[in-house]
């Protein structure tokens, strides 16, 4: 991934304060109309039915784990299906499910609203745990390579599942994938405030703005986010 050097890239018109304030909150306006809009979507979210879970398990550090005890006592799971790819090393590992995993550091606040967050790997337990350490992450690891296929119920890797649990008993309430996933990933959302956004070329944006050439999630070879981790030499 590379972008165009920033003395080379196109800038917006340069206007008179005045003319900068009215247009910004003529766009405001819709601004406004879309975040009432996701409200809306996010009450509807909320009244969805939900469908009971079978008895599942997932492989973590215990071993063998019911659905259940993934909560951690609270009563509702974030998950995300991460992609994996037998037996190849760390660079080569889902750049997209990197991507959206990496963001989620700080899970205090999902904890303060009785939410844990877990990611559920399609790799075999002891070497994506590997990976897990590697990157850093604070999160609980799963494998879901041996669990029922109920739990994936045919949709692949690369989604979140939502769920609720009501004593020993655990409910599907909600799952998205694609685009679905930036929920996660609050760079994007931080980008999109930006004059030239993502800078990928599916952006509507004017000529000249800068675009990343290569891969969107990595950088030199390796999903971005690996190269702020102990044990990768700078290139």
């Amino acid at each position: 991934m590379t972008a165009i050097p920033a003395s080379s890239a196109a800038a917006p018109p340069v206007v008179d304060r005045e003319t900068w304030l009215r247009e910004r909150d003529e766009l405001l306006v819709r601004e406004k109309a879309h975040t009432r809009e996701g409200d809306a979507i996010a009450a509807a979210r909320r009244q969805l039915p939900m469908t009971l879970m079978p008895t599942v398990t997932v492989r973590g550090p215990g071993g063998d784990t019911p659905l259940v005890e993934v909560f951690e006592g609270r009563r509702m799971l974030i998950a995300y299906f991460h992609m994996w790819h037998d037996g190849k090393p760390y660079e080569q590992q889902c750049e997209g499910c990197t991507f959206s995993t990496c963001h989620m550091q700080m899970l205090d606040y999902l904890h303060a609203r009785d939410v844990t967050y877990a990611v559920f790997c399609e790799g075999p337990y002891d070497e994506s745990a590997r990976f897990a350490e590697f990157m850093g992450y604070r999160f609980p690891w799963y494998s879901a390579r041996d669990s029922d296929p109920a739990l994936a119920d045919g949709r692949g890797s690369g989604f979140i599942a939502c769920y609720l649990r009501d004593g020993d008993k655990v409910y599907e309430t909600y799952w998205t994938t694609g685009r679905g996933v930036e929920a996660l990933t609050t760079t994007y959302h931080a980008l999109d405030l930006t004059v030239y956004g993502r800078q990928e070329n599916w952006e509507n944006s004017p000529e000249g703005w800068p675009r990343v050439t290569g891969h969107p999630w990595r950088l030199n070879g390796r999903p971005t986010a690996q190269w702020s981790r102990p044990g990768v030499a700078p290139r």
